[in-house]
This record gives structure tokens, C-alpha cells and sequence, in this order.
């Protein structure tokens, strides 16, 4: 008998450690709907509700494709230094792309602001920078997605969704991020 729970509490271990190391990761998620129909030209805003974990492309006034996505690591209230592991809020705009990005490609907003360089002047700090919309970490296998809110700051989704936004999203896009 002892050996049998002896056995027992050791595939439950092996067990445990298993569902631990999978949930590091979530392998993409399977849907049966048909994929929705590419999208052709630019959109002109993005809109991200960090508490739903939603951004939305804008198109002609109208949400043209929605993704769940990862925040930074501490992604309660604004971006405030360097450090902190908050997605910054408020109106930015799109400055640049990176297609050679540590992440599966990359556009850049335009934070910080000038009020959050004041600001953080003032405070004697660094008000942080480089906040991008992302796809995953290039180390991880195609089709993999790190789970939770995981980002220094930045807004992840999946390299599938990562390539779609990069099509559609010049320079100058406006961004609006929602608390």
C-alpha cells in the first residue's frame, strides 16, 4: 500500500511539473471559423483597452479587427519611469517600425510624451522609452505565445496578429491607450 501512494505522489508530481512548464506557454489557439478577409489599406487608429486586454484597429470609424493582448508586467495604472512595468496611457502616435526587432516585428509610439520627460525631470528619473507594439520573443518557435502580461511596457500579441498590424499600420497611426 505504501508503495502504491508512494507511486501515486510521484506522478502527481510529474504531473504538477508538466501542467507547471506548459503554462509557461500557450501553443495558438484553434478556432474552426474561417479566417476573416485580409484586411487592404491603412487603418487610421488604434485603440487599446488595457484592463479588457483589447486592441482594436480602427478603420473608416469602425473596429475592423479585434486581438487580445500582453501588457507590461505590472500593467495597473500609467506608465510613470524606467522600470516600473506599466503600459503607458493616454494619445500617441506610431513614430517608427522595426522589422529587425528582438520581437517578431515592431512599431514604436512616440512615448515619452514632453509632460512625462517634465515630469520625471522633475522626480530625478528616467520616464523610460521604447514602447512598442510587438509579436512574441524571436527565441520562441513560431506559433507559441508567452502567457499573462509578460512585456517591460509594450503592448505583444501573436506573430500571426503581429504581421497583419504591421500591414496596415504606417508611421503616423494614432494610438489610443485606454486605462
Amino acid at each position: 500500500m505504501k508503495r502504491l501512494l508512494r507511486l501515486l505522489a510521484y506522478l502527481a508530481l510529474i504531473a504538477a511539473l508538466g501542467l507547471l512548464t506548459a503554462s509557461l506557454f500557450m501553443p495558438p489557439e484553434r478556432v474552426d471559423l474561417p479566417p476573416p478577409p485580409p484586411l487592404t489599406g491603412a487603418v487610421e487608429r488604434i485603440v487599446i483597452e488595457k484592463a479588457a486586454r483589447r486592441m482594436q484597429l480602427i478603420q473608416d470609424g469602425k473596429p475592423v479587427r479585434t486581438y487580445k493582448i500582453a501588457l507590461g508586467f505590472a500593467p495597473e495604472g500609467d506608465k510613470d519611469r524606467q522600470g516600473d512595468g506599466k503600459t503607458p496611457e493616454g494619445e500617441f502616435t506610431v513614430d517608427r517600425r522595426n522589422e529587425e526587432s528582438a520581437f517578431h516585428l515592431s512599431v514604436g509610439l512616440d512615448y515619452p510624451r514632453p509632460e512625462d520627460v517634465e515630469r520625471a525631470a522633475k522626480g530625478g528619473y528616467s520616464p523610460g522609452g521604447d514602447i512598442f507594439i510587438h509579436g512574441q520573443p524571436n527565441a520562441l518557435p513560431e506559433g507559441f505565445k508567452l502567457k499573462g502580461d509578460w512585456t517591460a511596457g509594450c503592448i505583444a500579441l501573436t506573430n500571426t496578429e503581429m504581421r497583419e498590424v504591421w500591414a496596415v499600420t504606417p508611421i503616423g497611426t494614432k494610438v489610443e491607450i485606454r486605462p
